[in-house]
């Protein structure tokens, strides 16, 4: 066997993608871990910290569905492209801010520009992964955001630390554009139209992926009237209810409402964090593996239930303890089980979107944004109204029980096509060689 087939092109779209979701979350991260300095140099009540935070998670939201359709239409590359452009300037400008208004902007801006990076990416895998290799291209996203989550905490507070909280906003803004060349340079959208790429591993991904080309027009009604897909984007919006927390609040949880120092929280966070590497790991060998086995209706809909459940429970165990290391043990559980419920919900996106992916996961991920715009603000609100950090977690908690029931409704193996839903041909699924 050739170097070439053991390292495929396929391989290295992963790696780029797996490189754009860790810069991802590097940057998002970054306002979170430098949250009590930003409170403190603006004098923000909790309340008006969470409207900051929401500024992102709205604008991420609201255009979501545009830049899932425009990647579908003109290509996920040019999507890619503006996306990272767009969202490493307003990254760096987050550090210039003077107040509570121009840092509400920015981040709206922000946010606006990042939106559409998970849809068109799922997308790229739709293109560029055979069908049996779903579970595995998802896992390098699942590996990348992790992977950003882990490393911040070890980049932005010391950069903080010895520079001030807005030196960590210019050092990510320059990290994105170096992932830019790199993508204008290599990347393109279809294996035919990569250089270098063997005959043989062309052939065998456009024989066997998930993208199918139609000339239909989309019709919104398969969407709005289809009770599979709202059964879907119902429990990935407790999933991203739970994300957000991580993404958002947690840092700061750690630090006012479980009494961590600094250095505790950098350590806790990026111990948390990286367990969701091996996570993501795992659920792209072990959900390909179980497909094969049970087919992808019952491996998407076992999965999604059993990791939202014990998501739910990790966080009833860490609401209970006062111990440090309890508390970081019960998160770790959480993340674990977080990483893999989001995982599957994309990757059943791409299992029943043909080459409509980047549409139906932009409209999947705004009706989750939506979730994480709320939980933003009700978070705070709560914090500030109870004085207690505890009660947004018991909401949390019973909503991720909920979204684990809506997995009995989604059935992964029908793929949507014009104004049908069909089953998946299973011989399809057939393992398919380096």
């Amino acid at each position: 066997m050739t170097l070439s087939l053991r390292f495929s092109y396929r391989k290295r779209v992963m790696i780029l993608l797996y490189f754009l979701i860790l810069i991802t979350y590097l940057d998002r991260l970054t306002i979170s871990l430098v949250g009590v300095r930003i409170k403190s140099a603006f004098h923000l009540s909790n309340t008006q910290f969470g409207w900051v935070l929401s500024a992102f998670v709205l604008a991420y939201a609201l255009f979501e569905i545009p830049s899932g359709i425009m990647g579908d239409r003109i290509g996920q590359r040019k999507v890619l492209l503006r996306i990272v452009i767009w969202w490493s300037v307003f990254t760096a400008l987050t550090g210039a801010v003077n107040g509570l208004t121009s840092l509400i902007a920015v981040r709206f801006l922000f946010g606006m520009g990042e939106a559409g990076a998970y849809p068109n990416s799922c997308g790229v895998i739709s293109r560029w992964m055979p069908r049996s290799e779903t579970s595995r291209g998802m896992s390098w996203l699942g590996m990348g955001a992790p992977t950003g989550a882990a490393l911040a905490p070890l980049i932005v507070v010391p950069i903080a630390i010895a520079y001030g909280w807005r030196a960590p906003f210019f050092v990510n803004g320059i990290l994105g554009l170096l992932w830019v060349l790199i993508c204008w340079l290599w990347f393109r959208n279809h294996p035919g139209e990569m250089k270098g790429i063997t005959k043989e591993e062309k052939e065998l991904i456009e024989k066997n992926r998930n993208y199918q080309k139609h000339d239909f027009e989309f019709g919104w009604k398969q969407i709005l009237r289809n009770p599979m897909l709202w059964a879907l984007f119902c429990s990935y919006f407790t999933l991203q209810w739970g994300n957000y927390f991580f993404t958002a609040w947690f840092p700061t949880y750690l630090q006012d409402g479980k009494h961590f120092s600094e250095q505790q929280m950098k350590t806790a966070t990026t111990f948390v964090y990286s367990t969701g590497i091996f996570s993501a790991f795992l659920f792209g060998i072990f959900s390909d593996w179980m497909i094969k086995i049970k087919g992808a209706a019952f491996t998407r809909k076992f999965i999604g239930m059993v990791s939202s459940g014990i998501f739910a429970l990790a966080i009833f165990v860490s609401t209970r303890s006062t111990d440090h290391v309890w508390v970081t043990i019960s998160f770790v559980v959480s993340d674990f089980c977080l990483v893999i419920g989001v995982l599957t919900c994309f990757s059943t996106c791409i299992d029943i979107g043909g080459d409509r992916v980047s549409t139906i996961t932009g409209f999947m991920n705004f009706v989750g944004q939506s979730g994480a715009f709320l939980m933003s603000i009700i978070f705070g609100k709560l914090v500030d109204f109870t004085h207690n950090y505890e009660i947004p977690q018991y909401v949390m908690m019973i909503l991720l029980f909920i979204g684990g029931v809506c997995w009995l409704g989604v059935d992964a193996s029908k793929k949507i096509i014009g104004d049908s839903v069909v089953s998946i041909d299973p011989p399809a699924l057939r393992p398919i060689p380096e």
